[in-house]
């Protein structure tokens, strides 16, 4: 086996492949950017090489300065995780010439998959199913048609130099075909200059699902189950789960099958990922194959026990695979939710700063499942600009979907991120809608569901309830507190009422407390809620149980109650006495400063040129100036006709989130 290992990655696979090399007795080599000096995975491993500036293309990804670092420090074999160098075949080939083991397929194996065109016939050739369809030249509408038919309708007609959705037809009979023909065939010409054609089957409902490989260099592959992939933003994943909901026992293991088969036409050796779209029907198609370690690998492992990190290392070793097939079952459901940088309420910019608080919940077994938690970050670690914003990726398990899924909810309630924007409301919000929790979601779910970005969430009655039944029992302990506060008058006594109304998401509640030493119990109405908790004033996170179920709060005090943050929702929760309940109705409304007078920076960043002056008339859809952040440079335009009155900001200038640029009349 080897002796050291050098991971040429950063962040939470660094992390998460340090700690298999750690259990199998191997030395580990980290690199690192300027930018990652205090990194964790720098910090984790035994030693650590500094390769360069923050930008990849200056650290990571140059070939040299990792096989220096290799060099260097006398690894023996490369990790490279996921994206970086981890499907270069470039590198591949330079570790091989060095003599040092690369943990990954052959440089063939990544060549040939790595090439969308040279794939499919790959694929093809291995009798692996693929989306049907014509790549000759088309003559007329007659031969679209015959095409069509004997591809099977719905299809999909396209110019063959297409893009930005001209030159593309959906065609679901004779006629519509005829048609899409001739307005692709003319669009194409018009805008590309080349009026070539090709039809292919139209995949309706799609779901993404992947099939894990795991081959070695003796002949021998195995596949470890499908992972459900659907559940995406601008095609990049955000929750994935294993097995899927949709796959019947025959489907999985025709797909299993097939993708091993692929991987023994290309010789391929380690783990690797078969993706394929699959229609409502359960007919299944390849897309490609990812020649590396996928970021949701982990929730493989938690249904099969299988550590692939250590597979991957033990066939870059030459060893022979231990396991078979027939011994590979499904164990449980398992989740991964990934944890990014990003503001959902301001349609998912990249957030950069410091983790103020980082307190992910605990690893390991809970009462009805697992937790699991793979991160590459610290509290008052800072998130940069130079990388991909994954903070982390939890993963829970259970023995069926809905405790897996239940298990997720507690461990994203008990999440504490502060200090920087981040999609756990986000999260927390698809776990509990009803077209995830059914299991029937496609490849557009979050298009579908939340078309003009997300806002937040309303929650229905009962839980609102539990929370004003838990909040007017945490304001008593606080209260019960304040009675104690040394140095009191003697002449003035505080006493704790016993009756509260508690408001929160435009209701009211009120409630009646009758205290023991054990908790409390809460009547609303015609309800009763037992409360029970250690929590103190001063904690930011509230365990309480409420008639026996677990409810876990974000709390952070404000003036005459709480900000409770739970399940995607941000709440201003009121608890007052009768009394000042009466007076508060009576109080006029704040209402939040008139902004759309002003062009607001949306995010925090570096302002390249301001393109309008004072005094300007500005047209709707006009660009007004460019911001520069996370290396994109993004346009600011004018939502509306006007005239600038003021200018605030000039190129140079460094700008936080909702700082004001400029104003209109």
């Amino acid at each position: 086996m080897f002796k050291k290992m050098l991971i040429a990655n950063r962040g939470e696979i660094a992390c998460r492949v340090i700690k298999t090399a750690r259990k199998m007795g191997i030395k580990t080599v980290a690199i690192y950017s300027d930018a990652d000096r205090n990194a964790l995975h720098a910090k984790m491993a035994d030693e650590a090489v500094h390769i360069g500036p923050p930008p990849a293309n200056q650290s990571y990804i140059v070939i040299d300065k990792v096989m220096d670092a290799i060099r260097q420090t006398g690894a023996e074999a490369v990790h490279p995780g996921y994206g970086f160098l981890s499907e270069n075949a470039k590198f591949a080939e330079a570790l091989e010439a060095e003599g040092v083991a690369f943990i990954g397929p052959t440089k063939g194996a990544i060549e040939a998959m790595g090439d969308k065109i040279t794939s499919k016939k790959i694929a093809q050739d291995a009798k692996v199913s693929t989306v049907p369809g014509y790549m000759g030249l088309i003559e007329d509408a007659d031969e679209a048609v015959k095409i069509s038919n004997d591809i099977g309708y719905p299809v999909m007609i396209k110019a063959s130099a297409g893009g930005g959705g001209k030159g593309m037809r959906i065609a679901w009979n004779d006629q519509e075909a005829r048609e899409g023909f001739q307005s692709s065939k003319n669009e194409a010409a018009n805008s590309f200059g080349d009026d070539r054609i090709f039809i292919e089957k139209f995949v309706t409902q799609p779901r993404h699902i992947e099939i894990q490989v795991l081959c070695d260099s003796h002949g021998n592959g195995i596949f470890l189950h499908e992972r459900e992939c659907s559940i995406q933003r601008r095609n990049q994943k955000v929750i994935e789960e294993a097995p899927s909901p949709f796959l019947d026992e025959a489907t999985r293991k025709a797909m299993g099958d097939q993708s091993v088969a692929l991987a023994k036409a290309v010789g391929y050796t380690s783990a690797g990922t078969v993706e394929f779209i699959v229609d409502g029907d359960k007919n299944f198609y390849f897309l490609e194959m990812n020649t590396r370690l996928q970021v949701e690998h982990p929730v493989t492992e938690l249904i099969t026990g299988v550590d692939l990190v250590e597979q991957m290392i033990r066939v870059a070793n030459g060893e022979e695979l231990q396991i078979k097939q027939k011994d590979l079952k499904i164990n449980g459901w398992a989740m991964e939710s990934r944890l990014y940088a990003e503001d959902p309420y301001r349609n998912f910019l990249p957030s950069i700063g410091r983790l103020t608080r980082y307190r992910p919940p605990a690893e390991g077994k809970t009462a009805n499942g697992i937790v699991r938690n793979d991160t590459g970050v610290y509290e008052g670690g800072e998130i940069s600009m130079y990388y991909d914003p994954m903070i982390a990726k939890l993963c829970t398990w259970g023995p069926n979907r809905a405790t897996a899924i239940e298990e997720m909810r507690l461990a994203l309630d008990g999440f504490e991120v502060e200090g920087i924007g981040h999609n756990l409301p986000f999260l927390a919000a698809v776990y509990d809608h009803e077209k995830f929790t059914s299991g029937n979601m496609t490849t557009a779910f979050i298009e579908e569901e939340y078309p003009d970005g997300f806002d937040g969430v309303e929650l229905p009655e009962d839980d609102l309830k539990r929370i004003a039944a838990a909040t007017s029992a945490m304001h008593r302990v606080a209260e019960i507190r304040r009675t104690r506060v040394t140095g009191r008058m003697s002449n003035h006594e505080r006493h704790v009422g016993s009756v509260w109304v508690v408001t929160l998401q435009g209701q009211a509640f009120e409630t009646a407390i009758g205290a023991d030493k054990d908790g409390a119990t809460v009547a609303i109405g015609d309800d009763t809620f037992r409360v029970e908790s250690d929590w103190t004033p001063g904690k930011p996170l509230a365990r309480l149980d409420v008639d026996g179920s677990p409810l876990v709060l974000k709390v952070e005090k404000i003036s005459g109650g709480f900000r409770v943050r739970y399940r995607g929702v941000d709440l201003k929760v009121h608890v007052r006495s009768p009394r000042q309940a009466q007076l508060a109705k009576l109080m006029p409304e704040k209402l939040p400063p008139d902004t759309s007078k002003m062009l607001l920076c949306p995010m925090p960043g570096l302002i390249v040129n301001v393109d309008v002056e004072v005094g300007q008339e500005v047209e709707e859809g006009q660009a007004l100036c460019t911001v520069e952040a996370m290396k994109m440079e993004n346009i600011l335009r004018a939502e509306r006709k006007g005239t600038v009155s003021k200018v605030n900001a000039a190129a140079g200038d460094s700008l936080a989130v909702d700082d004001i640029i400029m104003e209109f009349e």
